[in-house]
């Protein structure tokens, strides 16, 4: 079947199936769900998916959130579109994974229906804590990606691009240690621990001058001590580090750490490094991929701009150390709300939203066609990911 005959089946799909998930949309928004406590989000959306045929696999990859549906329409690609659908705490759904999941499932269901012109394999996979404790680190971590020839969603965003630039992260606890004492009777008999983590801050201060510009290094007193009459016995300080590249990100580390050293000899404490997160890689570059992207955004009528330098970090950075990974983002409204506001929060349900899951179920339905239907573009994609 040719691509426009194809493509226009497609549309009537996604328009047919459109309000059924935005109704499923709706209703993650009235119910959000924190990181790995989705357990009404990933169950309406299973019944869903099974309610039109698929079999879903949930618990999956060992989480009970978690879940993969999948269907083969022959050929020797398989892509895999993923779902977000945990929350924030305290202003639910304001970075949109409700909408971004709804995304996914709607264009995933479109798909099944006429996978027998697809030539390719999809699989769906709900990928549970995208705030904070990452499932795409621990899948990546089994392989779980590595069988994949793409993997993409559409994430929302208060402005449009084809493409993403995460950074890595690393998150860092540093607990000092040192010796209680009345602080005014006797503080010569007292080591403080706060001094340490405070000598710290000022140390990475000094770092900051020689590290490169995409380096962020951000943290607070998470514990000070416990009265202003007793030197501190310990003290805990909180870290994020990120920069462009893990490579580099690992050096800075290791410059980080020696900061915490030489303030715990400086001040007679000693430390403790733990981590806060799991480790976050960045979103490894895929030019091809990101015209694909394009393509399918100029054919909607939506901007073609692509983002040149990353500020925010997510666990899909670890899904792009696997195979291909797209991550697109587009505007649920004409608005300068910012993610991870109460505003951008009103956004998540109703016409905004509606109007999002359609546009963005169309975005990764086309880059499916194109990328089963090309097998120029397809080994463009995977060289840029294997060079």
């Amino acid at each position: 079947m040719e691509y426009e005959q194809l493509k226009e089946i497609l549309f009537a799909e996604i328009e047919r199936l459109a309000p059924e998930i935005n109704e499923l949309n709706d209703q993650l928004a009235s119910e959000p769900e924190l990181g790995f406590e989705e357990y009404k989000s990933s169950k309406a959306i299973a019944e869903i998916l099974s309610r039109h045929g698929l079999e879903v696999e949930m618990p999956f990859a060992g989480m009970p959130t978690a879940f993969k549906a999948a269907f083969d329409g022959g050929g020797d690609k398989k892509v895999a579109l993923l779902a977000e659908y945990d929350a924030l705490p305290g202003i639910g759904h304001a970075c949109g994974h409700n909408v971004s999941g709804s995304i996914s499932v709607l264009a995933g269901l479109a798909l099944s229906k006429i996978k027998e012109n697809l030539n390719g394999g999809v699989d769906l996979v709900g990928t549970p804590a995208e705030e904070g404790d990452g499932a795409k680190v621990e899948m990546a971590e089994q392989g779980l990606f590595k069988d994949y020839d793409l993997a993409m969603m559409v994430h929302l965003d208060s402005r449009t691009r084809v493409n993403s630039r995460f950074l890595a992260l690393d998150g860092l606890e540093f607990t000092f240690r040192g010796q209680a004492s009345h602080a005014a009777a006797a503080p010569w008999e007292g080591k403080n621990a706060l001094n340490g983590v405070q000598l710290m801050f000022h140390a990475l201060d000094m770092l900051r001058q020689h590290v490169r510009d995409d380096v962020r290094i951000h943290g607070i007193v998470a514990d000070g001590g416990e009265a202003c009459n007793i030197v501190p016995e310990k003290a805990v300080a909180h870290f994020f580090i990120r920069a462009r590249e893990r490579e580099y990100l690992d050096n800075v580390k290791g410059m980080v750490l020696d900061c915490a050293k030489g303030s715990a000899i400086a001040t007679q404490t000693e430390v403790e490094t733990g981590k806060l997160c799991p480790t976050l890689s960045d979103l490894k570059p895929n030019p091809a991929g990101d015209d694909l992207m394009a393509e399918c955004y100029r054919e909607l009528g939506l901007p073609d701009l692509k983002e040149e330098y990353g500020a925010g970090s997510s666990d899909i950075g670890s899904t792009s150390y696997q195979c291909p990974t797209l991550h697109p983002r587009l505007a649920i409204a004409d608005t300068r709300a910012k993610l991870h506001t109460r505003e951008f929060a009103e956004f998540v349900k109703g016409e905004h939203a509606h109007n999002a899951i359609l546009k963005g179920a169309k975005i990764l339905g086309l880059a499916c066609l194109k990328f089963f239907g090309d097998p120029k573009k397809a080994e463009q994609v995977k060289s840029d990911f294997l060079g």
